[in-house]
């Protein structure tokens, strides 16, 4: 009986051994795949037809997390059909937008303008407003007396665009391209006050419409 148990236990101990040997060469098992998450925005119900391809860029009812391309939730419709005509035109020029509006009719160009002019934009949750740059670029404003056209609020009207709670980036890349004159689609008014700003001006308005 005793002979008999210490068999019994050696066996055991054995293919434990080879349990654990086995263990440690086999490569362990791949982890399961994690979920994929769509990285392409879905549109909500009622978007109109063309905005299938302006999702990519402007992102969910248009409001873009891409600091690069502009928020269109909220913006004035007529401003959002004059930039579409101007790009078709060749009034304004964007590698992809120029291209994307050549694409589009008139009628297209008032839904989509329309649609995007109805979404409520939301606050920006990822750029961090510089508080003092944000007083010296109020101080700016007033004195060039930005709310004369783009009203109290910076929420626009007609033709003159919201710039309210827009990308910081891009209201640099805006202000210093009509500064520069890379862009003029502007009947003079942004050309002639952005030739007044210094570079740190624009930053500073930058920050301070940003965080509006």
């Amino acid at each position: 009986m005793r002979a008999r148990t210490i068999a019994t236990a050696i066996l055991a101990g054995g293919a434990l051994v080879s349990v654990l040997t086995r263990a440690q060469t086999e490569p362990a098992s791949a982890p399961a795949p994690a979920r994929m998450v769509p990285t392409t925005p879905v549109l909500p119900a009622g978007a109109p037809a063309g905005a299938e391809i302006c999702v990519a860029c402007h992102a969910h009812a248009g409001q873009s997390d891409k600091p690069q391309y502009p928020i269109l939730a909220g913006q004035t419709p007529r401003y959002i059909y004059l930039q579409l005509r101007d790009f078709q035109e060749g009034r304004r020029h964007d590698p992809m937008m120029s291209g994307i509006a050549a694409t589009l009719t008139r009628d297209q160009m008032r839904e989509l303008a329309a649609w995007y002019g109805a979404q409520k934009p939301y606050a920006q949750s990822t750029f961090q407003v510089d508080a003092e740059k944000a007083r010296l670029g109020k101080a700016k404003a007033d004195e060039t007396l930005c709310t004369m056209c783009h009203l109290g609020g910076f929420g626009g009207q007609n033709e003159i665009p919201r710039v309210a709670g827009q990308h910081y980036a891009y209201i640099v890349k805006q202000l210093t391209a009509f500064k520069t004159r890379q862009r003029t689609n502007d009947a003079g008014n942004m050309t002639a006050v952005s030739a007044t700003l210094s570079d740190a001006d624009i930053e500073n308005i930058a920050h301070y419409l940003a965080g509006l």
